[in-house]
């Protein structure tokens, strides 16, 4: 069995992007790792490049900033990195620049790969998520996060990117067939330095809406304010272990009540009947197969 990880990444400096810490903590399991570096402004590529030379492939793309619907320049540089797989990878493992995965999951993901090798129904593997949110301390709780993503996929070049890359899809639009694994992925992009934070939020929303919307929705300030929030649970795990130097070096304080959690009416009935294993509601692009 062979795997190669891929992912995309621009500007990682300026926008405080755990990548390397992303990269590294698949790396384990790849016998390869093709990285699709868009025109950065802050030694991006550098920082990539320093990584594991002998494993990772740099693709060096320009991104198109004119497409401006849906995230769709996303799902374009993942394609990029996924079409310079070469064929004699199994199984692709796919990582964006704000995810990791702890050491902790990485024996039962290469089960799971080793398992479903030869059963061709098998498109990819489902992974659950955490997401943090404000510090390394909170998760968020609320239903607007999304709970599971395919993250491995087969080395089969129908496969593609979905939408604005938060998941893929095959053929003529069909959802891909997975099976589900117990292992999650930790999404830090909402844990980032409160001045950078806001700099993404200025700017990545360029991605997905014109520049009326983003003068009318987009708070204009120095620094993201993280009190804004619905309903956020305490952390009591622990974190990656690449990820331990970057929550050291933590520099902002974020301390959430959560008395003052709020829960609409909607995400009540959703939370009953997930406890009784009938989950609605959901976006789901893939098909569980039992």
């Amino acid at each position: 069995m062979k795997v190669c990880g891929f992912t995309f990444i621009r500007n990682a400096i300026k926008y405080d992007y755990p990548v390397v810490e992303a990269i590294t903590s698949i790396l384990p399991l790849c016998d390869k790792f093709v990285v699709a570096v868009g025109d950065s402004e802050d030694g991006t590529r550098e920082l990539i490049d320093k990584i594991c030379p002998e494993k990772i492939e740099i693709v060096d793309t320009v991104w198109d900033d004119s497409l401006r619907e849906g995230g769709k320049v996303l799902a374009v540089e993942t394609n990029k990195a996924f079409r310079a797989i070469g064929e004699e990878y199994d199984w692709c493992f796919y990582i964006q620049g704000d995810e990791v995965v702890h050491e902790k999951y990485l024996p039962a993901i290469k089960s799971a790969m080793e398992q479903y090798l030869v059963d061709k129904r098998v498109d990819g593997l489902l992974f659950k998520y955490r997401h943090f949110y404000g510090s390394y301390d909170y998760v968020g709780t609320s239903y607007h996060w999304y709970r599971n993503e395919i993250r491995i996929v087969r080395n089969n070049k129908n496969i593609y990117s979905y939408r604005d890359a938060q998941g893929f899809r095959k053929d003529d639009d069909k959802k891909l067939k997975v099976k589900t694994i117990d292992a999650y992925v930790y999404h830090y992009g909402w844990v980032k330095d409160p001045f950078a934070m806001q700099r993404k939020q200025e700017d990545f929303n360029k991605l997905w809406h014109d520049e009326k919307w983003i003068e009318e929705n987009v708070q204009k300030a120095d620094k993201f304010d993280y009190s804004n929030i619905d309903s956020l649970s305490k952390f009591t795990e622990t974190h990656p272990k690449v990820m331990l130097d970057r929550i050291a070096r933590l520099n902002w304080k974020f301390d959430y009540d959560l008395s003052c959690n709020r829960t609409v009416f909607k995400d009540k009935i959703k939370a009953f009947f997930e406890m009784c294993g009938l989950p609605i509601g959901q976006y789901r692009n893939y098909k569980i197969i039992k």
